[in-house]
């Protein structure tokens, strides 16, 4: 671990909270343990005992934001089995936030004024471009109505995030095929794209927003297509929760994102590896 990595992380953590207790968002605490993971297709959830370690909070603050919660935050602890590596970590520090009658672009500029005062990166430096537009400039296809997932994640490590960090600073890569956004609403008159942005600083990805789905039978459809694609794969499969479709019921139209704590304190630090920020790895 690098020198001053805990004075910063604090700093940081500081800057954090009172960007949101300035906005008027409640933080909030939810499970750790749960009985059944979220269902996405590349990520596996650790487990604990019958239950599962949490790869995001994200099912829970969906249903607070269903019972009537229209700004919520939270920091804690997540979990992924199997990730390991100068940019992965089996446990690690997320920030999510939600906010109720918002969409993915309102979550965007939430995210610019926030990377700009904990990190003192300007919203005037970030580019934006469509994942067709990345696709096309940098693959030589587009994804959008020609989805091919293998082919879509091997270019995407290959080609298209080697690209952003060649282009420097903060990347909005937006508009993503709905086949890669197992949790986002389809975007208005193009229903081949999901309203997705993944957020790359220097060619790391640091954030992932949606404009939420909240139609119950189009996200037990889609949750269905990827349990028979996680089978495929030889990987667990875990039940559709029926309990989080019956959130989505009385979810009102919401927008949130996931930042990653580790990855954004690694950048202020100037590092390039988590090593030289988290202190028990």
């Amino acid at each position: 671990m690098s020198d001053g990595c805990i004075e910063l992380r604090d700093a940081m953590m500081q800057r954090i909270r009172a960007f949101f207790y300035e906005r008027d968002f409640i933080e909030v605490e939810t499970p750790i343990r749960l009985k059944i993971p979220c269902m996405e297709l590349h990520i596996d959830a650790e487990p604990s005992g019958d239950y599962f370690l949490r790869t995001s909070p994200e099912i829970f603050h969906k249903r607070l934001l269903a019972a009537g919660y229209e700004r919520i935050f939270e920091i804690g602890k997540c979990f992924r089995h199997g990730e390991f590596g100068p940019l992965h970590n089996p446990e690690y520090t997320m920030l999510e936030w939600y906010r109720a009658n918002a969409d993915y672009l309102d979550i965007l500029a939430d995210t610019q004024i926030l990377i700009q005062a904990v990190a003192g990166i300007s919203a005037s430096t970030w580019q934006k471009i469509t994942v067709s537009e990345a696709f096309v400039k940098y693959a030589d296809w587009d994804p959008i109505g020609h989805y091919d997932e293998d082919r879509f994640d091997l270019d995407v490590v290959e080609k298209i995030e080697p690209a952003l960090k060649a282009l420097g600073g903060p990347v909005v890569l937006i508009d993503y095929p709905v086949e890669a956004a197992a949790l986002s609403r389809r975007k208005p008159h193009h229903p081949l794209v999901a309203e997705r942005w993944e957020l790359y600083i220097d060619g790391i990805e640091i954030a992932n927003a949606y404009s939420e789905l909240t139609d119950p039978a189009e996200q037990r459809r889609r949750f269905e297509v990827c349990a028979e694609h996680r089978k495929v794969l030889g990987k667990t499969v875990y039940p559709v929760d029926e309990e989080f479709l019956r959130t989505l019921e009385n979810m009102p139209p919401s927008g949130g994102v996931a930042l990653g704590v580790d990855r954004l304190l690694m950048l202020m630090a100037g590092a390039d590896s988590l090593d030289a920020v988290l202190p028990f790895r």
